[in-house]
């Protein structure tokens, strides 16, 4: 009989646990995409990867999970370029891009 509770409620925190990660992934998915349009650059195959996840801590102390998602990204169609959304729970930390070319014409 326990071992059916344990297992039904390890099964519950895993679908729990893949939920939230979706969520992350979604808020993740459009901040890449709003990010790249204010930059003018195309985010390319329209999908982000997982790529890491930590625990860190945020600005007020509190421990968090920190997720790393990896994207390509083009400036002038012919070259890709990746980039990473780095999320804190649910906030958006920080996005990084290479370098990459810019065409002034």
């Amino acid at each position: 009989m326990i071992d059916h509770i344990f297992l039904i409620a390890l099964l519950v925190l895993g679908f729990l646990y893949w939920y939230h990660g979706q969520k992350v992934k979604q808020i993740a998915y459009q901040a890449t995409q709003a990010y790249c349009q204010s930059v003018d650059v195309q985010m390319l195959d329209d999908y982000i990867a997982g790529h890491g996840l930590w625990l860190k801590r945020d600005k007020t102390g509190k421990m968090r999970l920190q997720r790393t998602f990896a994207f390509e990204f083009s400036s002038t169609g012919e070259q890709r370029y990746n980039g990473k959304i780095i999320m804190l729970g649910q906030q958006v930390d920080a996005i990084v891009m290479e370098p990459y070319r810019v065409d002034f014409n």
